[in-house]
């Protein structure tokens, strides 16, 4: 196709600019595409495990291939590392951004206080790891004062209520207790994943809480928020399993505390009141609940119940 200019010359169309942002892997240097990645096969260790190894790799895309580690995991089954080059090309800019977080992250302080003005009591949230779920990991790094991260866990929060049943706590045990305490939400963590334990655990709990409360309108209204939490969550969405937020790795308390807020309480309980002093801003919120951070006024409530 050609266009002919004001002074009659015809000439092509300027070329379309290039906004790609082609990346491959980097392993020893920058573009080389190597890449490291580990599996088990069910084969015992050896020269011809090995081999199964490589054509494995060979058929996911890297070539050549090297198995850099094996090590036998009882008589049947083998453990590799495998190292090798991909010709696979990604445009990172056509990956589109993901969502932004719909709700502000908010310093402790700013919690108690809209928790204070809605409420008038204390928020009270139980916590378990569910089924045969050993791992407390989690909801102790988001429950216990000491948090993860820097920042400090619920239990510092003086206006929530912490009620942290451990490990290994079944569905019925987690509804009972979660009725007799009144609870606002219900977190559960879980970090055992074989055979999709999460997923059915999760599933089980919420029917659970949702057969307690049959005439709940929502969360908050006629039951608990029902919040759960792990590493491989990342598959399924929240109304796939009947809760209300899953939160993936990496979660910090302040993102939990700053979703409770924003899930149970009206938007107004985060307008500024002069009586409540001054209020942090966003860019407080992280050191704000640092373990070194020290609340500006002991009637806030900061400190550890």
């Amino acid at each position: 196709m050609t266009v002919e200019s004001p002074l009659g010359n015809t000439e092509a169309p300027a070329e379309p600019a290039d906004t790609r942002q082609v990346i491959r892997p980097y392993g020893d240097t920058t573009g080389d595409g190597m890449v490291q990645m580990s599996f088990s096969l069910p084969v015992p260790a050896g020269k011809r495990a090995e081999a199964a190894a490589l054509q494995l790799a060979a058929k996911m895309g890297l070539e050549p291939a090297s198995v850099v580690h094996a090590k036998p995991m009882g008589p049947d089954f083998t453990f590799f590392i495998v190292y090798g080059r991909v010709g696979h090309l990604i445009d990172y800019a056509s990956i589109p951004a993901p969502p932004e977080r719909e709700y502000p992250l908010l310093a402790a302080p700013e919690v108690n206080r809209a928790i204070r003005r809605a409420l008038g009591r204390r928020l009270v949230i139980v916590g378990a790891c569910i089924g045969t779920d050993a791992h407390t990991v989690g909801i102790d790094a988001i429950l216990n004062v000491k948090g993860f991260a820097g920042e400090k866990g619920l239990e510092y929060y003086g206006e929530i209520e912490v009620v942290n049943m451990g490990a290994q706590v079944t569905v019925a045990e987690l509804v009972e207790r979660a009725k007799a305490a009144d609870a606002d939400a219900v977190l559960v963590s879980q970090v055992v994943t074989q055979k999709n334990a999460h997923l059915h655990n999760t599933k089980q709990m919420a029917a659970a809480f949702h057969a307690e409360y049959p005439t709940a309108v929502a969360a908050g209204m006629g039951r608990p928020l029902l919040v759960v939490g792990g590493p491989r969550f990342d598959t399924v969405a929240p109304e796939d399993l009947g809760v209300d937020r899953i939160f993936g790795k990496g979660t910090t308390p302040a993102e939990v505390a700053s979703y409770l807020v924003h899930a149970l309480l009206p938007a107004d309980a985060l307008a500024p009141d002069p009586a409540d002093g001054p209020t942090a801003t966003p860019d407080d919120a992280h050191n704000a609940t640092r373990t070194d951070a020290q609340p500006d006024d002991p009637a806030e409530g900061d400190t550890a119940p």
